[in-house]
C-alpha cells in the first residue's frame, strides 16, 4: 500500500480531456441526431412512473474507515469509535450519529472494488458506469437518466447539478447523447447567470423576444444541419421553465426550522435546495461536496467534513420518508473510491479503490440491509466484490429500466446502457 499523493493535474480536467469531451459532444450532434431508445414504448412506460434520483457526489474520496465501515482498535482503524445504529448489529463511525438513526432506511454496500486510483480516471469511470470501450464517450448517470426517462410531467430540466463554485451548463456530462442531456449547474445553489428575466423586461416583451429568437433559429437551420440548433433550443427551453419557478431559489421562503435541521453550512443549503427541486419534480438532482481528498491530516479533515454530511444527509432521508417520496426517489451517496488503510507520512489516507463503501436508499432499495464486507482490517473485500457496472445495472433496475433489454441508439448503432460483464445486485432490491 504505497502512498499515492495526488498530482496537481489530477484535480482538474486536462486540456486533452476537455477537447476530447468537446469533440465527442459536438460530434454526436454533427453526425445527425441524438438518437432514442430502441423501444419508444419503454420510454413512455418509464416516464409515467415519475421516479427520481438524488445523487450525492462526495468528490475526492470519503474514507470508509471514518464513515460506513469503521474498524476501531485495529492496525488501520484510526482514532474514532463505532456506534450502534437503528439497524441491529450494524455499526458505523461515531462521526455519523444522525445517520445512525436512519440506518434502517438505507442499503449499505461495503464491498466496492474498482480499478482506478486517480481522480482523473476514477471520477468519469465511476459516473459513466465503466462500459466497455466502443469508441464513444458514455454519459454520466444523470445524463443517462435524463435521456432514458425524460423530464417527466414537471416541465423542469431533467438533470440539475448543485455545486460549490460557478454554475452554467455542463454539456460534457452527456457524452455521445448530445449536449441537451447535460446538467444545468447551480453554482453555490444559485441559478446560472442571466437565467432569470431582467427586472426591466415585462413578460410581454420577453415573449416577443422569444418569438423573434425562434424565427431566427428557424431561418438558420433551413440551410444548415439542425442538430446544434436543436440542442441550443432545448437548453434555452430548460432555462425558460426554471424562470417560471423563481420561488425555488428564494432563500427567504425557506423554513428557518429546515435551515437549522439541514445546516447553515454550504452542503446543508445545497441539500435543502435539492429537496425542493425533487419536490418540484426535477428528475435527477446531483449535489456535489468537495474537499474529501485527505492525503494530509485525514482525521481532522473527516472530523470537520463528516458532521456536515451527516446532518444534511440524515435530514433529507427523514424528509423524503416523511413526505412519502422515498419510495420513488433513489438516493445514492458515493465517492470515486475510498481511502487507504495505511496512514501516510502526512497523517493522511491516500486513494484506495480496492475496498470501499457506498450508501443507497429509496426506490426499490431493500431498506435496512448491508451487502458485502471487508476483512477484519478493512484492507480488502472479503468474498464477492462489486464494480461500478453492478451498481449501474442495479440503479437502472430500481428505476424500472431493464438494462439487459433497453439500449441506446447511437445513429443506428445499438449500445448497452450498462457494462456487459456486470449484472444486477439482486440482494439490494426489494
Amino acid at each position: 500500500m504505497t502512498p499515492n499523493l495526488c498530482k496537481p493535474w489530477e484535480h482538474a480536467l486536462s486540456r486533452r480531456q476537455w477537447l476530447g469531451a468537446s469533440v465527442a459532444g459536438t460530434g454526436a450532434l454533427a453526425l445527425g441526431g441524438l438518437g432514442g431508445l430502441v423501444s419508444p414504448l419503454t420510454a413512455a412506460e418509464l416516464n409515467a412512473k415519475e421516479k427520481q434520483v438524488l445523487f450525492v457526489w462526495i468528490d475526492g474520496g470519503m474514507s470508509q474507515y471514518e464513515s460506513w465501515d469503521p474498524k476501531p482498535g485495529t492496525q488501520f482503524g484510526g482514532p474514532f469509535r463505532q456506534i450502534a445504529t437503528s439497524l441491529p448489529g450494524v455499526n458505523i463511525s461515531e462521526l455519523m450519529p444522525r445517520t445512525a438513526t436512519v440506518m434502517h432506511q438505507l442499503a449499505l454496500v461495503r464491498n466496492m472494488c474498482t480499478q482506478d486510483n486517480s481522480h482523473s480516471a476514477g471520477v468519469p469511470r465511476i459516473q459513466r458506469g465503466d462500459p466497455k470501450n466502443r469508441g464513444v464517450t458514455y454519459p454520466f448517470f444523470g445524463s443517462a437518466v435524463a435521456k432514458l426517462m425524460g423530464p417527466g410531467s414537471s416541465g423542469l430540466p431533467p438533470y440539475v447539478s448543485i455545486k460549490p463554485g460557478s454554475g452554467g451548463f455542463n454539456y460534457q456530462d452527456a457524452g455521445f447523447l448530445g449536449p441537451q442531456y447535460g446538467a444545468l449547474a447551480f453554482g453555490d445553489g444559485k441559478p446560472p447567470e442571466n437565467l432569470l428575466r431582467h427586472a426591466s423586461l415585462n413578460e410581454e416583451d420577453d415573449v416577443a423576444r422569444n418569438e423573434l429568437r425562434k424565427s431566427l433559429n428557424k431561418r438558420y437551420v433551413e440551410s444548415r444541419r439542425h442538430e446544434n440548433a436543436d440542442a441550443h433550443a432545448a437548453v434555452y427551453e430548460m432555462a425558460g421553465s426554471l424562470m417560471k419557478r423563481q420561488d425555488l431559489f428564494d432563500a427567504t421562503k425557506l423554513s428557518p426550522k429546515d435551515v437549522q435541521r439541514y445546516g447553515t453550512h454550504e452542503f446543508g443549503r445545497h441539500m435543502l435546495l435539492a429537496r425542493n427541486m425533487l419536490e418540484a419534480g426535477v428528475r435527477f438532482v446531483k449535489v456535489t461536496s468537495y474537499g474529501w481528498d485527505t492525503h494530509g491530516d485525514n482525521f481532522h479533515g473527516h472530523r470537520s467534513l463528516m458532521p456536515r454530511f451527516d446532518q444534511a444527509y440524515a435530514a433529507i432521508i427523514e424528509d423524503l420518508h416523511e413526505r412519502g417520496m422515498l419510495d420513488r426517489v433513489l438516493v445514492i451517496a458515493m465517492s470515486e473510491f475510498g481511502r487507504t488503510p495505511r496512514i501516510n507520512g502526512h497523517i493522511g489516507r491516500d486513494h484506495w479503490p480496492e475496498a470501499w463503501s457506498l450508501a443507497l436508499a429509496g426506490c426499490r432499495m431493500k431498506r435496512g440491509t448491508v451487502v458485502g464486507k471487508t476483512n477484519d482490517l478493512g484492507t480488502f473485500v472479503d468474498g464477492d466484490a462489486f464494480d461500478i457496472g453492478h451498481m449501474f445495472h442495479t440503479w437502472f433496475a430500481a428505476l424500472g429500466i431493464d438494462s439487459t433489454k433497453v439500449e441506446y441508439d447511437n445513429h443506428g448503432q445499438p449500445l448497452p446502457i450498462a457494462h456487459d460483464a456486470c449484472s444486477v445486485v439482486k440482494d439490494l432490491l426489494a
